[in-house]
């Protein structure tokens, strides 16, 4: 492949960046220069100092003999992929209009040297920099521009373009072009046609004499002068063998050319277009008849001179670089020209907008003054309502100053009284109840990962089972999501239930809060909705049982409206929430929809409304006023209250059962009405029970009794109820343990001892084994099936039956005659 040729045979130009948003002019224009022209190829040099040590964090810098290899390697592919991502733009510029671009990085200490090398090693015959005004190349070397010292350094087969803000700066010709007649004016008329405005070239004058400088006070001509090209002609002369009198010929011939040139310029900016045009024509006659008199003394000099000098090709050539320099003056008058005019439309422009901005600033001080004049009469009246308002000020001031000082001396007296109350409960001893904390694996272990048979209710916000817990018999109650663990009824039940305690509350063991999880104790029996209501054929609940739980729920809710220093109301109170234990003693639970009141309960004996609330709790059971206002108060509980006394007395379903008592109680068919399996019942007792529960559950709260005056009349009636449960007891005393057989759970007819020791009904051992062969009792192996029977056993039942018979027939008849009493 030859040089200065692409992979396809196309012609390569070369493009040198300095990275910045200047190079994009650069890069288009050789794009409108070069890809018009035909198949051509790029090559975009890009030069960065050699790297002679690594940086470190501090700012230092180590040389790079005296860092690792990987390390050196690793900063030199950052260096190069950093100059890579510079450069990258632009060769996807010039890829994106299908043109081959290829990126050369360069490491070297000197521009253009680097520059000229690579030039040099790949044959590249045209050249294209930049001379912005902050550029790379506009930086001076030893008081050189760098542009022209590559233009210098750059071999002379190639041909350098120095392009500033998009527009051609100077142009150093090739000798390969210098030597060949016509080359300059064919390349310098394509890239003519090329470009659509003359204004992209600028002008170079041909002095053979002179060097390379730029002068801001010379001419705008005699500054564009490019030092290169000149050099180079002169050169070709000295070459060539011209005489020192044709050389001072040609060179007085050129200095009057740019002393007319440098006129024309100066008329054009204050001539007419017309007259410009003039001049134009007048200069391109004057440029024709200058060559054609330099071609023929130059034919002239050439015959006389044929003998001793072949140089006519050198003339020729000289002579055209000459014509297409004042070709490119020409060009360049006219965009001077173009540009004065321009900028003379933009002062009459600007001038027009300075006189209508005038005018406008005029009208503006004119309402400044006018506004002045308000400015300062409102001023006086707002100093005179200043004045006024600071003597109120003052006077405020010293008003809030003493309501400062009795505040500051009632906060004081309060902290005194915070801490003589401290004072008082340490030496109370005050007592603060907490709750056990477990963990989540006890609590799925102990409900053995909450198995099914062991879950005894389930209500909308958890689940409840029974299961053992550090050897005790416990219900834990554990919510249905992690979400329930953070809401306020779960924190509020946990906080009101850890610090009180009462006999019939119910008692919380311990809890886990992470989880959701509440520990209570096992109530054996239920609650109360499922006794009245014989779920699951438990056995009723006696009415003097019944008479009890009344008066226990009562001073359980009397328990916590006066509790202090907050009063707690339940909110929620109904069968439900009853909870029986072994002994049929009832336990208030489910605290989570109680609600504190932040005053000391002693102080509103004579007030009924104490919180404004949303209405919470369950249907039938909520007090109709607070449903209706969301004002709660005590008399809430009370209304609860009243209709589990009417249920305890009917055990029928809370709907309309007020209603439905007293209108038994009207019609005298009270009796009726009543739950026919809690036993004989009280008449009298029995319908002041009714008459109570109907009070109760009036439907306004200022018709309610307050439980001060509740509990007395349910105190009377708990007494009568225990002396009718002592008769009871004396007529039904339970057998001894040792009487009851563990497979009948009843009193043994004909007691035996089997091979485990455990003695059994006789009747009952012999079905067990004829289909098992392991103790009933322990569920080990039995060693063989033998029975032995238990005579001194079978005695004392049978003696302790013949001795219950007699007391019972005796107690029975006593029984029976205080009954008739209370009837």
């Amino acid at each position: 492949m030859d040089k200065g040729k692409g992979s396809s045979g196309s012609r390569v130009i070369a493009i040198a960046l300095n990275g910045g948003a200047k190079s994009k002019y650069i890069v288009r224009w050789a794009i409108e220069k070069f890809i018009p022209e035909g198949n051509v190829a790029f090559k975009l040099f890009h030069v960065f100092p050699k790297i002679t040590g690594v940086p470190t964090p501090m700012g230092n810098l180590i040389p790079l003999p005296q860092v690792r290899d990987d390390v050196a390697v690793a900063y030199k592919k950052e260096i190069e992929w950093q100059r890579t991502e510079m450069i990258m733009p632009f060769q996807r510029l010039l890829n994106s209009k299908k043109v081959q671009a290829e990126l050369v990085l360069i490491e070297s200490e000197d521009v253009a040297i680097g520059i000229a090398t690579e030039i040099t090693r790949h044959g590249i015959k045209e050249l294209v920099i930049g001379a912005s005004s902050n550029g790379l190349f506009a930086r001076r070397v030893k008081g050189q521009l760098l542009s022209s010292v590559v233009s210098d350094c750059a071999p002379k087969f190639c041909t350098v373009y120095v392009v500033s803000k998009g527009k051609l700066e100077a142009l150093r010709p090739s000798n390969t072009n210098m030597e060949t007649n016509g080359n300059i004016v064919e390349h310098e008329s394509t890239a003519t046609n090329s470009t659509n405005s003359s204004s992209r070239y600028t002008n170079s004058t041909f002095d053979p004499g002179s060097t390379y400088s730029e002068s801001p006070s010379s001419s705008p001509i005699g500054s564009l002068k490019h030092p290169d090209s000149l050099s180079c002609v002169k050169n070709g002369y000295n070459n060539s063998g011209i005489s020192s009198a044709e050389l001072a010929s040609f060179q007085s011939a050129n200095t009057r050319n740019v002393d007319d040139a440098s006129i024309s310029y100066v008329g054009t900016l204050t001539s007419q277009r017309s007259t410009f045009k003039t001049v134009e024509a007048d200069t391109e006659s004057w440029i024709t008849d200058q060559a054609s008199t330099r071609i023929s003394s130059s034919c002239c000099g050439q015959a006389s001179a044929s003998r001793s000098l072949p140089a006519s090709s050198v003339t020729q050539g000289n002579v055209n670089l000459e014509l297409e320099k004042m070709r490119i003056e020409l060009r360049h008058i006219r965009g001077m020209y173009s540009i004065a005019q321009n900028e003379a439309i933009d002062a009459t422009r600007r001038l027009g907008d300075l006189s209508k901005l005038r005018n406008e600033e005029a009208m503006k001080l004119k309402e400044i003054n006018e506004k002045e004049e308000k400015a300062k009469e409102l001023a006086k009246v707002e100093k005179e309502k200043f004045e006024a308002a600071k003597r109120e000020a003052d006077y405020a001031r010293e008003r809030a100053h003493r309501e400062v000082m009795q505040r500051r001396e009632a906060e004081h007296k309060a902290a005194r009284d915070v801490k003589e109350r401290e004072k008082l409960k340490n030496v109370l001893g005050e007592p603060v109840y907490n709750y056990q904390k477990f963990s989540w694996e006890e609590i799925v272990s102990a409900t053995n990962s909450f198995d099914e048979e062991l879950k005894i209710g389930e209500g909308s916000y958890g689940s409840v089972y029974k299961c053992k817990l550090h050897y005790s018999t416990v219900a834990i109650k554990v919510l249905h999501s992690k979400e329930g663990a953070e809401s306020k009824q779960f924190h509020q039940e946990l906080e009101i239930l850890s610090k009180i305690r009462h006999p019939h509350l119910l008692l919380l063991l311990g809890a886990c809060p992470e989880q959701g999880c509440l520990v209570y104790e096992y109530m054996e029996n239920g609650s109360l909705e499922d006794r009245l209501l014989r779920k699951n054929d438990s056995p009723p609940i006696p009415w003097y049982e019944r008479f009890r739980i009344a008066w226990e729920v009562a001073s359980a809710l009397a328990f916590l409206h006066n509790n202090k220093p907050k009063a707690i109301i339940h909110r929620d109170l109904k069968p439900a929430n009853i909870l029986l234990d072994q002994n049929l003693v009832s336990k208030i639970g489910d605290a989570g929809l109680c609600t504190m009141l932040n005053v000391d309960p002693s102080s509103l004996s004579t007030l009924t409304l104490y919180k404004d609330t949303s209405p919470v709790g369950t249907l039938c059971y909520i007090d109709p006023e607070y449903q209706r206002t969301g004002l709660i108060s005590m008399k809430a509980d009370v209304y609860a209250l009243g209709m589990v006394i009417l249920q305890l007395l009917t055990a029928k379903p809370a709907v309309g059962i007020t209603h439905v008592v007293e209108d038994a109680i009207k019609g005298g068919r009270l009796m009726q009405i009543l739950d026919k399996n809690a036993g004989r019942w009280p008449l009298r007792e029995t319908a002041e029970m009714a008459l109570l529960g109907i009070q109760c559950a009036e439907l306004r709260r200022k018709d309610r009794p307050d439980l001060k005056n509740i509990l007395p009349i349910l105190e009377r009636m708990k007494d009568i109820a225990e002396k009718a449960r002592n008769l009871v007891a004396m007529i039904l005393v339970a057998p001894p343990s040792h009487f009851i057989c563990p497979i009948l759970k009843d009193i043994m007819d004909d007691p035996c001892v089997a091979s485990d020791g455990y003695t059994y009904d006789r009747r009952a051992i012999e079905m067990w084994l004829k289909d098992n062969d392991t103790s009933p009792t322990t569920d080990f192996p039995l060693s063989n099936k033998n029975l032995i029977p238990n005579h001194t056993l079978s005695y004392a039942i049978t003696e302790w039956k013949s001795k219950r018979r007699i007391r019972n027939a005796t107690k029975w008849s006593l029984y029976s005659s205080q009954s008739l009493l209370c009837n």
